[in-house]
């Protein structure tokens, strides 16, 4: 079985997707297999009469490898909470479903990583919620934080809650920590590697570009001449 890790986030639009992402690049880089999974991903848009997860297309783009539906299980067409686009669509989200199209991926792949939708108390079905899932998975968390004003306050809660559910917690990475940080982004960093009780392990630049790709190619060449990049992979999948 691979190395595996759940990447979530502080809420939803704080880029989880392209920090996952760079970290399939940095480890395809580095020479490893990595298996990705988008397990549910809402607002998924219509291409040649099928829906499509874009966040998943860019993960595979990423790792390198051909989407299976193993890799997207459950693609709904509203951008609304899973539960609520799910209902909308006529599907019931099956935890079990999602766990063995996980095991598979998990039995080719030295890596494998798994994107969450939105944050840990995302409804998905039934009263279940994402932080249910990555239990059912047996997956520990690395958590996505934005570096603005307000995320001392949803970093914190989202690790404090993660360790109250059981789930074991691997760290924080603030993504798009921007050239010329006000003070806020400024001190953020070291106040949530203090407080939050995990590592810090990452602080991935803002990187401007009119594509995600691209944005995650230059992302990870900046990381690359990082030290501590080792650092964090190490962390993240120990």
């Amino acid at each position: 079985m691979s190395h595996a890790i759940f990447i979530t986030g502080t809420d939803t639009g704080v880029g989880k997707s392209i920090a996952s992402a760079v970290i399939a690049l940095l480890l395809r880089r580095q020479g490893h297999a990595v298996g990705i999974m988008k397990p549910v991903t809402s607002g998924c848009p219509e291409r040649d009469g099928a829906l499509v997860s874009e966040d998943a297309e860019l993960l595979g783009f990423a790792a390198g490898v051909t989407l299976s539906p193993d890799c997207t299980p459950y693609l709904l067409r509203e951008p609304l909470a899973p539960s609520i686009a799910a209902t909308l669509d006529g599907v019931r989200i099956d935890f079990q479903v999602i766990r063995e199209a996980y095991l598979r991926i998990a039995r080719q792949y030295e890596y494998v990583i798994v994107e969450g939708a939105g944050g840990l108390m995302v409804p998905l079905a039934g009263g279940l919620l994402m932080s249910d899932l990555a239990a059912h998975l047996g997956l520990p968390i690395a958590v996505v934080a934005r570096p603005g004003l307000g995320t001392i306050n949803h970093t914190l809660l989202t690790t404090f809650s993660a360790r109250n559910l059981g789930l074991e917690v691997k760290g924080v990475i603030i993504n798009r920590y921007p050239e010329s940080p006000d003070q806020a982004a400024e001190y953020a960093p070291h106040l949530i590697a203090s407080l939050c009780g995990s590592p810090l392990l990452g602080v991935f630049p803002e990187v401007q570009a009119d594509d995600g790709r691209k944005v995650v190619e230059g992302v990870a060449d900046l990381l690359e001449r990082e030290p501590a990049t080792a650092v964090m992979l190490r962390e993240l999948f120990s």
